[in-house]
């Protein structure tokens, strides 16, 4: 029979020069990958492990198995190669049996630098190295459920649906010698599966019947069942294994959106990265127990895993808590012509160590995969990675997360059974209407294709605050009123068939530099530590939530400078009162967002009552600005300095307030455009689209560098303004 031990203790690990003694999982990126591009390291380390020969029967078999080593591994065992594996995210195993002696030395070289064949090689996230999940020694009898086949546990189940029952058909795959395998279901009863031989291997397939079927169905009953399957040979029992899967039904409408058993369910999500702050991307489970309960706090029923493969047990608490998946492989941002193979492998893993999760409702084939355009290798590579997903999962649909600078008449658009696309109208360029006018113009243009929002965002410093919050700025207060907006416009359109927030949490990205906190991006609703929500974690609650509260936002604004402040109130209750010093201010009736003007003197307290629901802050009027609230540190023009427009303008002549459209229709401001715009930082081939051309050409260039990343302090900016200047306007 099968024995299974993890081995996470006790490796030796060689960087560079320097060796030192870890216990797994571990990965030497978890403070440098969070600090910005200049620290962080990418290259070959060794792991490696001394151990006895373990105690084995005539025949058995020992495999070690990793669950995620990134991003290149080669796996040596007493100085024979075992195997290799590309790809940081997936479990593979490597068979050591022929080269076991007494005494054993394991290594294990692991690479995450630079290449042109495994993906992800460009993504706004940080690639950490190392051996990052569990490891687990493997001992097998001579027949037992394959180990070998893209790092799955050789049972496979697919329920199918027909009115209050369900037919599981089940396949198995086995050793050579397997002569008897039976699968049975807790509660339901048992079948002994049809075995046939191909190749070396056994397949066995079979069917049970559950009537009057307990669905699966999502936050309400996630109900789950449990497989178990043994095989046999010499008329006993060699191996068993066990899975666990739930039976349910989905479709998607494109007038109506999503549809979970027969009834109407829009996913309203939020995206994940797995990793946080000091601990990179090697996550205790109780790590992930604490995200997934953050993540069920919020609202929502769904969850996007992005961009990769996620840990075994994520997916199993999201089967447990009835959190609708999204899947995908990190097949991201520009297409490399030689990582074809390392593509459709990475798929095959995802979709064979993931078969029976019933969280899981598709696989995502890309994401903003066209950053430098679509070529025909780009569309040959994702036509066979959707047959390939057509034909190894036929219950489950394909989908992509495309590039909001992506034509919607491209042929790659309508590749997949859903898509989504990934808009940042209100952050990056434009504004946040733009993206009620994008949806509005794809849904009348499109109105029989499925189309959902699978990322949306702002960034934010929990540090930097305004109360006349703008785009650019960095300060929770704008995220905020970015996500009031964005949860209405969602809210009136039912066609949308999910939604994910970009992002649940802070995570770190090791080539930005902003908000004066380099080596992250900071558009998470709650901070990279999971220990401060900010305030628009709140009005997704508000939105999403049955779970009672009030909150008052701005409570990290404690200085303020106006004489009448706005105390803003989230709640999902229809009433609330707001009290100044203990007295009334005022008591309004509505739903999720209430404002409130109040005069300020001196130092308040706040209080917001609604029944036996309360919250309370204090804030203080000051004379001078805080200069801790504003991101100076971020080169973001502050609020109360910004120069006023006769400063910068000049009557019939262009300025920095000029709009991209006026400054380009002058040959000399085009030629100032263009040099700006090559050293705009992550500058690609991709050209706009015509929608989004005549949005940017709307935004006035100040706008346009305050977001680009420009880095111009007051003299540059200046100068730049007396250039425009002297360009007489058409």
């Amino acid at each position: 029979m099968r024995t299974v031990t993890c081995i996470n203790d006790n490796w030796m690990f060689r960087k560079e020069d320097s060796e030192i003694c870890v216990n797994l999982p571990h990965t030497w990126n978890a403070q440098d990958g969070q600090t910005g591009p200049a620290m962080y390291w990418r290259g070959e380390c060794l792991y490696t492990k001394k151990f006895p020969k373990p105690v084995l029967k005539p025949g058995q078999e020992v495999r070690i198995e990793f669950r995620g080593v990134n991003s290149s591994a080669r796996v040596m065992i007493n100085g024979q190669c075992a195997g290799t594996h590309d790809g940081g995210y997936s479990t593979f195993r490597v068979n050591i049996t022929d080269a076991l002696q007494d005494e054993n030395v394991l290594e294990v070289y692991v690479d995450n630098s630079p290449n042109d064949r495994v993906y992800p090689q460009r993504a706004d996230f940080t690639f950490y190295g190392g051996i990052y999940r569990d490891v687990y020694m493997i001992i097998t009898d001579p027949v037992h459920f394959d180990l070998d086949y893209y790092g799955g546990n050789g049972l496979m189940v697919t329920p199918v649906l027909h009115g209050d029952d369900a037919d599981i058909c089940i396949k198995a795959f086995m050793s050579k010698g397997a002569e008897k395998a039976v699968v049975s279901v807790a509660g339901v009863g048992e079948t002994e599966l049809v075995l046939s031989e191909e190749n070396g291997k056994v397949t066995g397939t079979g069917t049970l019947t559950i009537p009057h079927v307990h669905r699966w169905d999502g936050l309400a009953d996630p109900y789950l069942y449990t497989a178990e399957a043994s095989v046999y040979a010499a008329g006993e029992i060699t191996d068993t294994v066990s899975t666990r899967f739930g039976c349910r039904e989905y479709a998607f409408d494109p007038q109506k959106g999503f549809f979970l058993n027969g009834r109407s369910y829009p996913l309203r999500g939020v995206s994940r990265h797995q990793d946080r702050l000091g601990v990179g991307n090697a996550l205790t489970r109780a790590m992930h127990e604490e995200d997934m309960d953050l993540i069920l706090s919020v609202g929502a029923n769904s969850v996007r895993l992005a961009h990769y493969q996620h840990d075994q047990y994520f997916y199993d608490l999201c089967d447990e808590k009835g959190l609708v998946a999204w899947a995908e492989i990190p097949y991201i941002t520009v297409h490399m012509d030689s990582g074809r193979e390392n593509t459709i492998s990475q798929m095959k893993e995802l979709i064979v160590q993931n078969y029976n999760h019933a969280a899981i409702i598709c696989w995502a084939l890309s994401n903003e995969i066209t950053l430098n355009g679509v070529t025909e290798d780009l569309m040959e590579n994702h036509r066979i990675l959707n047959d390939l997903v057509h034909t190894m999962d036929p219950s489950r649909v394909s989908a992509m997360a495309n590039l909001f600078l992506l034509e919607t008449d491209s042929p790659l658009v309508q590749l997949p059974d859903i898509r989504g696309y990934n808009l940042y109208y209100g952050w990056y360029v434009g504004e946040m209407e733009d993206n009620d006018k994008w949806f509005d113009d794809f849904h009348a243009k499109y109105p029989n294709t499925v189309i959902g929002l699978t990322e949306y965002g702002a960034d934010s410093s929990i540090a930097l605050q305004s109360p006349k919050p703008v785009k650019g700025d960095f300060t929770e207060s704008y995220q905020a009123l970015y996500h009031e907006h964005m949860l209405e416009m969602i809210a009136a359109r039912p066609y949308i068939w999910g939604t994910y927030c970009w992002n649940m949490f802070e995570f770190a990205a090791a080539g930005r530099d902003e908000a004066g906190d380099p080596g992250k991006n900071h558009k998470g609703l709650v901070t990279f530590d999971r220990k401060q929500k900010k305030d628009a974690y709140y009005i997704y609650k508000a939105w999403w939530s049955d779970e009672k509260f009030i909150h008052l936002c701005g409570r990290r604004y404690h200085d303020r400078i106006e004489e009448n402040t706005e105390i803003k109130v989230y709640t999902n209750l229809s009433e609330v009162s707001l009290y100044v010093d203990g007295k009334l201010l005022e008591t309004k009736t509505g739903s999720h967002v209430f404002r409130f003007n109040v005069p300020i003197t001196g130092t308040h307290v706040i209080k917001a009552v609604s029944g036996e629901y309360t919250d309370e802050m204090e804030i203080t009027k000051v004379s001078e600005p805080n200069p801790a609230y504003f991101a100076s540190a971020a080169d973001v023009r502050n609020w109360f300095d910004e120069p006023k427009g006769d400063e910068f303008d000049r009557e019939g002549y262009l300025s920095i307030n000029s709009t991209l459209g006026e400054i380009g229709g002058t040959e000399s401001g085009a030629r100032i455009l263009a040099g700006l715009m090559s050293h705009l930082p992550g500058n690609t081939q991709q050209q706009a689209n015509p929608a989004m051309q005549a949005m940017v050409a709307r935004q006035p260039l100040k706008k346009i560098l305050q977001q680009g990343g420009f880095k111009l302090g007051e003299k540059e900016l200046k100068e730049l303004n007396g250039m425009l200047n002297k360009i007489p306007k058409q």
